[in-house]
Protein backbone atom coordinates (compact mmCIF):
# COMPACT_ATOMS: atom_id res chain seq x y z
CA UNK A 1 0.00 0.00 0.00
CA UNK A 2 1.76 3.41 -1.38
CA UNK A 3 1.86 6.56 0.98
CA UNK A 4 2.04 9.59 -0.55
CA UNK A 5 4.78 11.67 0.76
CA UNK A 6 2.79 14.49 2.01
CA UNK A 7 1.35 11.86 4.36
CA UNK A 8 4.63 10.43 5.16
CA UNK A 9 5.82 13.35 7.96
CA UNK A 10 1.90 13.33 9.47
CA UNK A 11 2.09 10.03 9.95
CA UNK A 12 5.38 9.81 11.62
CA UNK A 13 4.63 12.58 13.77
CA UNK A 14 1.64 10.81 14.86
CA UNK A 15 3.66 7.74 15.89
CA UNK A 16 6.10 10.09 17.39
CA UNK A 17 3.37 11.40 20.00
CA UNK A 18 2.03 8.47 20.57
CA UNK A 19 5.38 6.86 21.53
CA UNK A 20 6.28 10.22 23.60
CA UNK A 21 2.60 9.39 25.69
CA UNK A 22 3.60 6.48 25.84
CA UNK A 23 5.67 5.45 28.87
CA UNK A 24 5.19 8.75 30.72
CA UNK A 25 5.89 7.16 33.96
CA UNK A 26 9.65 5.61 32.45
CA UNK A 27 10.84 8.25 34.21
CA UNK A 28 10.01 6.71 37.64
CA UNK A 29 11.04 3.20 36.76
CA UNK A 30 14.12 3.84 34.99
CA UNK A 31 15.83 7.00 36.88
CA UNK A 32 17.29 4.70 39.43
CA UNK A 33 19.35 6.44 41.17
CA UNK A 34 16.06 8.99 41.92
CA UNK A 35 14.44 5.95 43.94
CA UNK A 36 13.22 6.00 47.01
CA UNK A 37 15.25 3.59 49.69
CA UNK A 38 14.29 -0.07 49.46
CA UNK A 39 11.71 -0.51 51.99
CA UNK A 40 7.41 -1.97 51.92
CA UNK A 41 6.56 1.62 53.35
CA UNK A 42 7.27 2.79 49.88
CA UNK A 43 5.60 2.06 46.83
CA UNK A 44 6.93 0.81 43.94
CA UNK A 45 7.94 2.27 40.98
CA UNK A 46 7.00 -0.69 38.77
CA UNK A 47 4.54 -3.15 38.59
CA UNK A 48 5.73 -5.19 40.97
CA UNK A 49 7.81 -4.28 44.29
CA UNK A 50 10.43 -6.49 44.02
CA UNK A 51 12.24 -5.16 47.47
CA UNK A 52 8.81 -6.66 49.37
CA UNK A 53 7.11 -9.23 47.57
CA UNK A 54 10.63 -11.14 46.25
CA UNK A 55 13.45 -10.47 48.74
CA UNK A 56 15.93 -13.47 47.51
CA UNK A 57 18.66 -13.72 44.72
CA UNK A 58 17.01 -16.96 43.26
CA UNK A 59 13.29 -14.89 43.20
CA UNK A 60 15.13 -12.41 41.38
CA UNK A 61 17.40 -14.15 39.22
CA UNK A 62 14.23 -16.28 37.68
CA UNK A 63 12.14 -12.75 37.15
CA UNK A 64 15.33 -11.49 35.33
CA UNK A 65 15.16 -14.50 33.05
CA UNK A 66 11.71 -13.60 32.84
CA UNK A 67 12.14 -10.17 31.65
CA UNK A 68 14.45 -10.87 29.41
CA UNK A 69 12.76 -13.70 27.80
CA UNK A 70 9.96 -11.33 27.26
CA UNK A 71 12.25 -8.87 26.02
CA UNK A 72 13.54 -10.83 23.02
CA UNK A 73 10.50 -12.70 22.20
CA UNK A 74 8.88 -8.53 21.65
CA UNK A 75 11.47 -7.97 19.76
CA UNK A 76 12.41 -10.96 17.20
CA UNK A 77 8.27 -12.02 16.69
CA UNK A 78 6.47 -8.27 16.93
CA UNK A 79 9.01 -5.19 16.65
CA UNK A 80 11.29 -6.87 14.01
CA UNK A 81 8.40 -7.81 11.93
CA UNK A 82 6.26 -4.87 11.69
CA UNK A 83 9.58 -2.13 11.54
CA UNK A 84 9.70 -3.43 8.77
CA UNK A 85 6.69 -3.71 7.32
CA UNK A 86 6.06 -0.30 8.75
CA UNK A 87 8.81 0.90 6.72
CA UNK A 88 8.22 -1.22 3.81
CA UNK A 89 4.38 0.83 3.56
CA UNK A 90 5.84 4.40 3.50
CA UNK A 91 8.56 3.34 1.36
CA UNK A 92 11.41 4.33 3.69
CA UNK A 93 15.14 3.14 3.46
CA UNK A 94 16.43 1.69 6.04
CA UNK A 95 18.10 4.70 7.47
CA UNK A 96 14.74 6.97 7.45
CA UNK A 97 13.48 4.30 9.45
CA UNK A 98 16.23 3.91 11.73
CA UNK A 99 15.68 7.87 12.48
CA UNK A 100 12.26 7.69 12.52
CA UNK A 101 11.02 4.19 14.01
CA UNK A 102 13.56 2.93 15.67
CA UNK A 103 14.81 6.03 17.20
CA UNK A 104 11.59 6.77 18.36
CA UNK A 105 10.69 3.41 19.51
CA UNK A 106 13.54 2.75 21.47
CA UNK A 107 14.86 6.54 22.84
CA UNK A 108 11.44 7.89 23.20
CA UNK A 109 10.99 6.54 26.94
CA UNK A 110 14.63 7.85 27.31
CA UNK A 111 13.80 11.16 27.42
CA UNK A 112 11.55 11.02 30.82
CA UNK A 113 14.72 9.63 32.35
CA UNK A 114 16.76 12.56 31.43
CA UNK A 115 14.02 14.81 32.12
CA UNK A 116 13.99 13.52 35.54
CA UNK A 117 17.16 13.16 36.37
CA UNK A 118 18.19 17.27 35.39
CA UNK A 119 14.54 18.62 36.94
CA UNK A 120 15.60 16.75 40.23
CA UNK A 121 19.09 18.77 39.97
CA UNK A 122 20.88 15.22 39.68
CA UNK A 123 22.24 16.53 36.00
CA UNK A 124 25.37 14.28 36.92
CA UNK A 125 22.79 11.22 36.70
CA UNK A 126 21.26 12.35 33.28
CA UNK A 127 24.57 12.81 31.03
CA UNK A 128 26.08 10.04 32.72
CA UNK A 129 23.08 7.72 32.07
CA UNK A 130 22.93 9.20 28.36
CA UNK A 131 26.60 8.75 27.90
CA UNK A 132 26.87 5.25 29.14
CA UNK A 133 23.92 4.33 27.35
CA UNK A 134 25.29 5.93 23.83
CA UNK A 135 28.76 3.81 24.91
CA UNK A 136 26.80 0.61 24.98
CA UNK A 137 24.89 0.97 21.78
CA UNK A 138 27.77 2.38 19.80
CA UNK A 139 30.02 -0.30 21.24
CA UNK A 140 28.10 -3.81 22.62
CA UNK A 141 25.25 -3.81 20.30
CA UNK A 142 26.97 -2.53 17.11
CA UNK A 143 29.41 -5.21 18.42
CA UNK A 144 26.45 -7.55 18.86
CA UNK A 145 25.15 -6.78 15.18
CA UNK A 146 28.17 -7.00 13.95
CA UNK A 147 29.06 -10.32 15.53
CA UNK A 148 25.52 -12.20 14.37
CA UNK A 149 24.75 -10.43 10.99
CA UNK A 150 28.53 -9.37 9.51
CA UNK A 151 30.15 -9.59 7.03
CA UNK A 152 28.04 -7.16 5.41
CA UNK A 153 28.07 -4.32 3.21
CA UNK A 154 26.62 -0.89 4.17
CA UNK A 155 26.08 1.97 1.60
CA UNK A 156 28.93 4.41 1.99
CA UNK A 157 26.80 7.66 2.11
CA UNK A 158 24.00 7.00 4.58
CA UNK A 159 26.43 5.21 7.05
CA UNK A 160 29.36 8.05 6.54
CA UNK A 161 26.58 10.58 7.54
CA UNK A 162 24.67 9.00 10.55
CA UNK A 163 28.27 8.57 11.71
CA UNK A 164 29.70 11.91 11.42
CA UNK A 165 26.18 13.59 12.53
CA UNK A 166 26.65 11.84 15.95
CA UNK A 167 30.06 12.60 16.19
CA UNK A 168 29.48 15.92 15.56
CA UNK A 169 26.57 16.25 18.38
CA UNK A 170 28.64 14.44 20.73
CA UNK A 171 32.08 16.10 19.83
CA UNK A 172 29.67 19.16 20.67
CA UNK A 173 27.89 18.40 23.96
CA UNK A 174 31.49 17.36 25.31
CA UNK A 175 32.79 20.97 24.49
CA UNK A 176 30.12 22.31 26.34
CA UNK A 177 30.57 20.17 29.27
CA UNK A 178 34.10 21.22 29.32
CA UNK A 179 33.19 24.90 29.31
CA UNK A 180 31.62 23.69 32.61
CA UNK A 181 28.00 25.95 31.78
CA UNK A 182 25.44 25.85 29.11
CA UNK A 183 23.20 28.68 27.69
CA UNK A 184 19.84 28.57 26.16
CA UNK A 185 20.69 28.91 23.00
CA UNK A 186 23.24 26.19 23.17
CA UNK A 187 20.45 23.56 24.37
CA UNK A 188 17.95 24.76 21.89
CA UNK A 189 20.89 23.85 19.55
CA UNK A 190 21.07 20.41 20.44
CA UNK A 191 17.15 19.65 19.93
CA UNK A 192 17.57 21.56 16.21
CA UNK A 193 20.82 19.86 15.12
CA UNK A 194 18.58 16.55 15.75
CA UNK A 195 15.57 17.85 13.43
CA UNK A 196 17.64 19.24 10.74
CA UNK A 197 19.51 15.79 10.62
CA UNK A 198 16.04 13.97 10.23
CA UNK A 199 15.39 16.75 7.71
CA UNK A 200 18.83 16.28 5.74
CA UNK A 201 17.84 12.59 5.68
CA UNK A 202 14.22 12.89 4.31
CA UNK A 203 16.02 15.57 1.77
CA UNK A 204 18.83 12.68 0.30
CA UNK A 205 15.87 10.24 -0.19
CA UNK A 206 13.72 12.34 -1.20
CA UNK A 207 11.74 11.33 -4.27
CA UNK A 208 13.71 7.90 -4.35
CA UNK A 209 11.88 5.66 -2.57
CA UNK A 210 13.71 2.15 -2.47
CA UNK A 211 11.79 -0.95 -3.22
CA UNK A 212 11.07 -3.22 0.06
CA UNK A 213 13.86 -4.62 1.05
CA UNK A 214 13.61 -8.86 0.83
CA UNK A 215 14.89 -10.61 4.70
CA UNK A 216 17.15 -13.73 4.58
CA UNK A 217 16.45 -16.95 6.16
CA UNK A 218 19.10 -18.98 7.87
CA UNK A 219 20.98 -20.24 4.56
CA UNK A 220 21.22 -16.58 3.06
CA UNK A 221 18.13 -17.26 0.68
CA UNK A 222 15.92 -14.37 -0.52
CA UNK A 223 12.23 -14.78 1.21
CA UNK A 224 8.84 -12.23 1.40
CA UNK A 225 8.87 -9.69 3.59
CA UNK A 226 5.65 -10.71 5.54
CA UNK A 227 6.87 -14.60 5.92
CA UNK A 228 7.43 -15.74 9.59
CA UNK A 229 10.10 -14.57 11.36
CA UNK A 230 14.02 -15.92 11.91
CA UNK A 231 13.54 -19.15 14.04
CA UNK A 232 14.20 -18.46 17.81
CA UNK A 233 17.99 -18.86 18.86
CA UNK A 234 18.96 -21.83 20.20
CA UNK A 235 18.91 -22.06 24.36
CA UNK A 236 20.95 -24.30 25.97
CA UNK A 237 21.69 -26.67 29.84
CA UNK A 238 18.24 -25.70 32.30
CA UNK A 239 17.02 -22.08 30.24
CA UNK A 240 15.37 -24.23 27.55
CA UNK A 241 13.31 -25.51 30.44
CA UNK A 242 12.52 -22.77 31.97
CA UNK A 243 12.05 -20.73 28.56
CA UNK A 244 9.25 -23.44 27.87
CA UNK A 245 7.57 -23.26 30.49
CA UNK A 246 6.82 -19.39 29.75
CA UNK A 247 6.35 -19.86 26.23
CA UNK A 248 3.05 -20.54 26.04
CA UNK A 249 1.32 -17.80 28.70
CA UNK A 250 3.94 -14.84 27.20
CA UNK A 251 3.23 -15.79 23.59
CA UNK A 252 -0.26 -15.84 24.24
CA UNK A 253 0.10 -12.46 26.10
CA UNK A 254 1.87 -10.67 23.79
CA UNK A 255 -0.56 -12.19 21.01
CA UNK A 256 -3.70 -10.62 22.96
CA UNK A 257 -2.18 -7.25 23.06
CA UNK A 258 -0.02 -6.71 19.69
CA UNK A 259 -2.09 -7.18 16.48
CA UNK A 260 -1.13 -9.28 14.19
CA UNK A 261 -1.00 -7.08 10.58
CA UNK A 262 -0.05 -10.27 7.75
CA UNK A 263 -3.49 -11.59 6.72
CA UNK A 264 -2.34 -15.36 6.80
CA UNK A 265 -1.73 -14.98 10.21
CA UNK A 266 -5.11 -13.49 11.39
CA UNK A 267 -7.48 -14.79 13.66
CA UNK A 268 -11.05 -13.36 14.80
CA UNK A 269 -10.23 -14.24 18.15
CA UNK A 270 -6.86 -12.54 18.53
CA UNK A 271 -8.25 -9.73 16.62
CA UNK A 272 -11.10 -8.80 19.02
CA UNK A 273 -9.02 -9.29 22.18
CA UNK A 274 -6.68 -6.72 20.33
CA UNK A 275 -9.58 -3.94 19.77
CA UNK A 276 -10.84 -4.57 23.58
CA UNK A 277 -7.35 -4.82 25.54
CA UNK A 278 -5.27 -2.31 23.28
CA UNK A 279 -7.31 0.95 24.44
CA UNK A 280 -6.82 -0.20 28.16
CA UNK A 281 -3.26 -1.03 27.98
CA UNK A 282 -2.74 2.04 26.40
CA UNK A 283 -4.78 3.99 28.44
CA UNK A 284 -2.39 3.04 31.52
CA UNK A 285 0.29 3.74 29.35
CA UNK A 286 -1.08 7.28 29.52
CA UNK A 287 -1.63 7.15 33.51
CA UNK A 288 0.72 10.11 34.41
CA UNK A 289 -1.43 12.30 32.02
CA UNK A 290 -5.00 11.08 32.86
CA UNK A 291 -5.28 8.75 35.75
CA UNK A 292 -7.43 5.54 35.30
CA UNK A 293 -10.11 6.34 37.71
CA UNK A 294 -10.10 10.52 36.36
CA UNK A 295 -14.33 10.79 36.67
CA UNK A 296 -16.31 11.90 33.33
CA UNK A 297 -20.08 11.74 32.82
CA UNK A 298 -20.65 9.19 30.46
CA UNK A 299 -24.47 8.55 29.26
CA UNK A 300 -26.69 9.35 32.40
CA UNK A 301 -26.71 13.76 33.33
CA UNK A 302 -24.99 14.45 36.87
CA UNK A 303 -23.16 10.46 36.63
CA UNK A 304 -19.36 10.45 37.15
CA UNK A 305 -17.89 6.96 35.76
CA UNK A 306 -14.46 6.62 36.34
CA UNK A 307 -12.82 6.82 32.75
CA UNK A 308 -10.90 3.33 32.77
CA UNK A 309 -14.67 1.63 32.99
CA UNK A 310 -15.93 3.93 30.18
CA UNK A 311 -13.01 2.59 27.72
CA UNK A 312 -13.39 -0.62 29.26
CA UNK A 313 -16.89 -0.49 27.78
CA UNK A 314 -16.49 0.75 24.50
CA UNK A 315 -13.65 -1.71 23.52
CA UNK A 316 -15.30 -4.78 24.84
CA UNK A 317 -18.89 -3.33 23.00
CA UNK A 318 -16.40 -3.06 19.49
CA UNK A 319 -14.70 -6.29 20.16
CA UNK A 320 -17.96 -7.98 20.52
CA UNK A 321 -19.51 -6.74 17.30
CA UNK A 322 -15.94 -7.34 15.51
CA UNK A 323 -16.17 -10.79 16.55
CA UNK A 324 -19.87 -11.05 15.77
CA UNK A 325 -19.22 -9.37 11.96
CA UNK A 326 -15.94 -10.39 11.06
CA UNK A 327 -15.47 -13.80 10.27
CA UNK A 328 -13.31 -13.58 7.10
CA UNK A 329 -9.64 -12.48 7.43
CA UNK A 330 -8.80 -9.36 5.31
CA UNK A 331 -7.45 -9.64 1.92
CA UNK A 332 -4.52 -6.89 2.36
CA UNK A 333 -2.35 -5.67 5.44
CA UNK A 334 -3.59 -1.90 6.50
CA UNK A 335 -1.91 0.86 7.86
CA UNK A 336 -3.79 1.25 11.43
CA UNK A 337 -3.11 -2.05 12.42
CA UNK A 338 0.43 -1.90 11.57
CA UNK A 339 1.03 0.96 13.36
CA UNK A 340 -0.83 -0.04 16.64
CA UNK A 341 1.42 -3.00 16.40
CA UNK A 342 4.23 -0.79 16.51
CA UNK A 343 3.19 1.04 19.50
CA UNK A 344 2.42 -1.83 21.32
CA UNK A 345 5.57 -3.59 20.28
CA UNK A 346 7.42 -0.55 21.99
CA UNK A 347 5.24 -0.39 24.72
CA UNK A 348 6.40 -4.00 25.78
CA UNK A 349 9.54 -3.52 25.22
CA UNK A 350 9.78 -0.03 27.48
CA UNK A 351 7.55 -1.89 30.00
CA UNK A 352 9.86 -5.00 30.24
CA UNK A 353 12.97 -2.86 30.21
CA UNK A 354 11.62 -1.14 32.90
CA UNK A 355 10.78 -3.87 34.86
CA UNK A 356 13.88 -5.15 34.41
CA UNK A 357 15.58 -2.15 36.11
CA UNK A 358 13.69 -2.47 39.09
CA UNK A 359 14.39 -5.98 39.45
CA UNK A 360 18.27 -5.34 38.61
CA UNK A 361 17.92 -2.51 41.10
CA UNK A 362 16.40 -5.01 44.03
CA UNK A 363 19.39 -7.43 43.47
CA UNK A 364 22.02 -4.13 43.47
CA UNK A 365 20.24 -3.49 47.06
CA UNK A 366 19.97 -7.27 48.11
CA UNK A 367 24.11 -6.98 47.19
CA UNK A 368 24.76 -3.86 49.06
CA UNK A 369 26.26 -2.62 45.94
CA UNK A 370 27.03 1.32 45.94
CA UNK A 371 25.02 3.44 44.08
CA UNK A 372 27.00 4.69 41.97
CA UNK A 373 28.15 1.46 40.91
CA UNK A 374 24.34 0.39 39.98
CA UNK A 375 24.11 3.96 38.30
CA UNK A 376 27.10 3.12 35.80
CA UNK A 377 25.30 -0.11 35.55
CA UNK A 378 21.97 -0.56 35.82
CA UNK A 379 20.58 2.57 34.67
CA UNK A 380 22.49 2.35 31.28
CA UNK A 381 22.06 -1.24 30.64
CA UNK A 382 18.23 -0.98 31.81
CA UNK A 383 18.04 2.29 29.35
CA UNK A 384 19.64 0.42 26.20
CA UNK A 385 18.51 -3.14 26.99
CA UNK A 386 15.78 -2.31 24.93
CA UNK A 387 17.98 -0.86 21.91
CA UNK A 388 20.16 -4.33 21.88
CA UNK A 389 17.40 -6.68 21.64
CA UNK A 390 15.10 -4.76 18.88
CA UNK A 391 18.22 -3.65 16.73
CA UNK A 392 19.76 -7.42 17.01
CA UNK A 393 16.42 -8.62 15.69
CA UNK A 394 16.27 -6.37 13.33
CA UNK A 395 19.99 -7.52 12.35
CA UNK A 396 18.98 -11.53 12.51
CA UNK A 397 15.75 -10.46 10.71
CA UNK A 398 17.87 -9.74 7.36
CA UNK A 399 18.27 -6.00 7.65
CA UNK A 400 21.78 -5.02 9.37
CA UNK A 401 22.11 -1.60 7.43
CA UNK A 402 18.51 -0.45 8.78
CA UNK A 403 20.09 -1.96 12.66
CA UNK A 404 23.38 -0.47 12.04
CA UNK A 405 21.61 2.81 11.10
CA UNK A 406 19.59 2.41 14.30
CA UNK A 407 22.25 2.13 16.28
CA UNK A 408 23.35 5.67 16.02
CA UNK A 409 20.21 7.35 15.38
CA UNK A 410 18.53 6.18 18.07
CA UNK A 411 21.59 6.86 21.17
CA UNK A 412 21.84 10.39 18.80
CA UNK A 413 18.14 11.02 19.67
CA UNK A 414 18.54 10.30 23.65
CA UNK A 415 21.60 12.47 23.59
CA UNK A 416 19.86 15.60 20.97
CA UNK A 417 16.07 15.39 21.89
CA UNK A 418 15.62 13.51 25.76
CA UNK A 419 18.70 15.35 26.91
CA UNK A 420 18.56 18.45 24.76
CA UNK A 421 15.14 19.02 25.78
CA UNK A 422 15.70 18.78 29.54
CA UNK A 423 18.45 21.31 28.92
CA UNK A 424 15.84 23.49 27.25
CA UNK A 425 13.53 23.06 30.29
CA UNK A 426 16.44 24.11 33.04
CA UNK A 427 18.54 26.81 31.10
CA UNK A 428 15.03 28.33 30.34
CA UNK A 429 14.18 28.76 33.96
CA UNK A 430 17.49 30.72 34.92
CA UNK A 431 17.58 32.31 31.51
CA UNK A 432 19.93 34.71 30.96
CA UNK A 433 21.86 32.89 33.22
CA UNK A 434 24.20 29.77 32.51
CA UNK A 435 23.34 26.41 33.70
CA UNK A 436 26.36 25.08 35.78
CA UNK A 437 28.00 21.95 35.13
CA UNK A 438 30.30 20.22 37.48
CA UNK A 439 33.50 18.53 36.16
CA UNK A 440 33.78 14.67 36.94
CA UNK A 441 35.82 12.37 36.05
CA UNK A 442 33.68 9.44 35.09
CA UNK A 443 31.70 11.63 32.90
CA UNK A 444 34.73 12.84 30.50
CA UNK A 445 35.81 9.11 30.43
CA UNK A 446 32.27 8.34 29.24
CA UNK A 447 32.49 10.93 26.49
CA UNK A 448 36.23 9.35 25.69
CA UNK A 449 35.06 6.04 25.10
CA UNK A 450 32.06 6.76 23.10
CA UNK A 451 33.69 8.67 20.74
CA UNK A 452 36.92 6.03 20.56
CA UNK A 453 33.96 3.67 19.22
CA UNK A 454 32.50 5.68 17.15
CA UNK A 455 35.69 7.08 15.19
CA UNK A 456 36.77 3.48 15.31
CA UNK A 457 33.78 2.46 13.09
CA UNK A 458 34.38 4.73 11.23
CA UNK A 459 37.54 4.30 10.58
CA UNK A 460 37.81 0.40 10.12
CA UNK A 461 34.63 0.09 8.39
CA UNK A 462 35.57 2.88 6.14
CA UNK A 463 39.13 0.93 5.48
CA UNK A 464 36.77 -2.54 4.98
CA UNK A 465 35.53 -0.92 1.59
CA UNK A 466 31.94 -0.16 3.96
CA UNK A 467 31.41 -3.94 4.61
CA UNK A 468 31.06 -4.67 8.23
CA UNK A 469 33.52 -7.29 9.43
CA UNK A 470 33.13 -9.53 12.35
CA UNK A 471 35.89 -9.23 13.91
CA UNK A 472 35.44 -5.56 14.40
CA UNK A 473 32.43 -6.95 16.37
CA UNK A 474 34.39 -8.52 19.40
CA UNK A 475 36.83 -5.15 19.49
CA UNK A 476 34.22 -3.19 19.85
CA UNK A 477 32.84 -5.53 22.63
CA UNK A 478 36.22 -5.67 24.13
CA UNK A 479 35.70 -1.24 24.08
CA UNK A 480 32.39 -1.69 25.80
CA UNK A 481 34.27 -4.30 28.59
CA UNK A 482 37.63 -2.05 29.27
CA UNK A 483 34.93 1.45 29.51
CA UNK A 484 32.75 -1.03 32.07
CA UNK A 485 35.87 -1.59 33.92
CA UNK A 486 36.97 1.40 33.71
CA UNK A 487 33.75 3.54 35.19
CA UNK A 488 33.79 1.14 37.75
CA UNK A 489 36.73 1.61 39.56
CA UNK A 490 36.07 5.31 39.04
CA UNK A 491 33.47 5.04 40.90
CA UNK A 492 34.02 3.18 43.76
CA UNK A 493 36.81 5.24 44.26
CA UNK A 494 35.15 9.04 43.90
CA UNK A 495 31.84 10.52 44.98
Amino acid sequence: MAVSWFWKPLLIISVSLILLSLSPSSHQRRSLLLSTPSSCSFESNGLINYHCHFPSIPALSLFLLLHFYILITTAQHHFSIVTTKLASHLNLSPTMAAVTLLSLGNGAPDVFSSLAALRSGHYRTGFGAILSAGTFVSALVVGFVAIYAGPFSLDPVPFVRDLLFYLTASFFLFYVYLTAEIFLWQAIAFVAFYFFFVAFVFYMDFGFPPPPPPSLDLEGHNQPLTLSPSPPPHKPPPFLLISKTWELPVRTLLRLTIPQPAPAQWSRFYASANIALCPLVLLYACNTFMPLNHPIVFLLPNTHFPLWSVVLLASFSLAFLHYVMEKEPPKTEHMPVVVMAFVMSVFWISTTAGELVNCLEAIGTLLKLPPALLGLTVLAWGNSVGDLVADVAVAKAGHPAMAMAGCFAGPMFNMLVGLGTALVIQTADIYPRAYQLDFHIGIVIAFVFLLLSLMGSLLVITWCRFRVPRFWGFCLVGIYVAFTAVSLVIAMFSR
